[in-house]
């Protein structure tokens, strides 16, 4: 919608909770501001080099690596758009290879998205590039190009206290 402050967001996901929540937050604001919805997963083509380094994977079967994640990101998709808080939005599904950060900021910018919606933390864990040269989300924000709202994995939820009983 052109009169609307965020007509067009982007939801990049990699199918954590965190991406989940990240997934929640931005629906709620597309139907307030009536946004068309962008979701796209990347195909992290680095993991796949580096297994493929290790000799966990045959280079010669790239291609079938590919198209199963690409399989997979599919189904995780689909599973996504049937949560309730999807019905009545008009959202896209994309899916790109390559590196997520590049990926997430080219189609930010040629999809003219005004507002990136994403999980601050991902399925990655220990990652010592993390540690010096930051998350995707960090690099996101840098060259996105747009705002970018950084959701987090939810806490857990805090135990129910009663209220305390008055004296008699």
């Amino acid at each position: 919608m052109p009169g609307s402050l965020f007509p067009k967001i982007l939801i990049p996901v990699d199918f954590s909770r965190c991406s989940e929540e990240a997934f929640r937050v931005a629906l709620s604001l597309a139907h307030v501001f009536q946004s068309e919805v962008l979701l796209l997963h990347v195909v992290d083509t680095k993991a796949l080099d580096a297994l493929n380094a290790v000799g966990l994977a045959l280079p010669s079967a790239e291609a079938g690596q590919k198209k199963r994640l690409r399989h997979q990101a599919r189904l995780n998709a689909r599973r996504l758009l049937g949560f309730e808080e999807a019905k009545g939005l008009a959202i896209k599904r994309l899916i790109a290879e390559g590196t997520p950060f590049v990926e997430i900021a080219r189609t930010a910018r040629s999809e003219k998205v005004s507002l990136v919606v994403m999980g601050s933390y991902g399925g990655q864990t220990g990652n010592v590039e993390k540690i010096f040269f930051g998350g995707t989300a960090e690099k996101v924000t840098r060259t996105a190009g747009c705002p970018v709202l950084c959701v987090p994995l939810p806490g857990r939820p805090q135990p129910q206290r009663r209220p305390a009983e008055a004296p008699q």
